[in-house]
């Protein structure tokens, strides 16, 4: 039997800031864990690179400048939109806009599509 590939979520403990919870916004979100500072590491977003968009795909910019796609494998996928986020992406590593109480979803922005959207 071949053992699994493990998807962490990026530097040493970052799978104690976040946990997987039943969100009010949709589906499942990602919560803290423990209180996250204002600019904190919170984790990174992994996977297998892709061309193609997808429920799960994050778009970067890679050391070219070229667009790359990474479908998430980690708990980052269940990232929630909020016009209002408490979280921001840089390259693939996700970062605290502001502090963050334990126990408070974590929310990105979804891009200019979704303006328009709470």
């Amino acid at each position: 039997m071949r053992k699994q590939k493990r998807i962490g979520l990026g530097r040493p403990g970052a799978a104690e800031r976040v946990k997987v919870w039943t969100s009010p916004i949709h589906g499942r979100g990602l919560f803290a864990a423990k209180r996250i500072r204002p600019g904190a590491y919170v984790a990174s977003f992994e996977g297998a690179f892709t061309r193609k968009n997808g429920m799960h795909v994050l778009w970067i910019l890679d050391e070219d400048n070229n667009e790359v796609g990474i479908e998430g494998c980690n708990a980052l996928r269940f990232l929630n939109h909020s016009s209002d986020p408490n979280t921001e992406f840089i390259g693939n590593e996700l970062h605290a806009l502001r502090n963050i109480q334990l126990g408070a979803e974590l929310t990105i922005h979804y891009g200019d599509d979704w303006e328009h959207i709470e």
